[in-house]
């Protein structure tokens, strides 16, 4: 299982690298200002920041006690990546609407949108992260 100060890595390098793809883009796609996006992407990264270290530090425990491990399979993956993305929605949409002056349907639509570019940024960033930062017990497993 990851260490504490590995959790906190990839829960930083995570949102880092994801603000800095996120919000040009997301200022493009919705024609706003970039302060205004950044500002959303800032507040929406702290939350998620802490909601990452959380959701993969309980996760990862789960895994551990039900499976006897934590390497994740390709569906694995993808149920893990939605069901944080579910989680952070519900949190950020309200957060949204108020700070950007927009109705709750414009908000979910905008929310939807950030989920699902960071839906697809999660999935390929912990699979990069797993290869970059492997644990023992996967080189171990593989050698088997």
């Amino acid at each position: 299982m990851r260490s504490t100060s590995d959790h906190i890595r990839h829960a930083i390098s995570f949102e880092i690298i994801g603000l800095a793809i996120f919000t040009p883009l997301a200022a493009f796609v919705f024609g706003l200002p970039v302060s205004h996006i950044g500002v959303v992407g800032i507040v929406s990264a702290t939350v998620a920041t802490g909601w990452n270290y959380l959701y993969n530090l309980g996760f990862d425990q789960l895994m551990q006690k039900f499976r006897g491990g934590t390497q994740k399979s390709v569906w694995l993956r993808v149920a893990h990546s939605v069901l944080f993305e579910l989680g952070l929605l519900i949190v950020l949409m309200p957060f949204i609407a108020w700070y950007l002056g927009v109705g709750l349907l414009q908000a979910l639509v905008m929310d939807i949108s950030f989920a699902l570019f960071y839906l697809v940024y999660a999935f390929f960033f912990n699979l990069a992260y797993d290869r970059l930062f492997p644990l023992p017990e996967w080189r171990e497993q593989a050698r088997a």
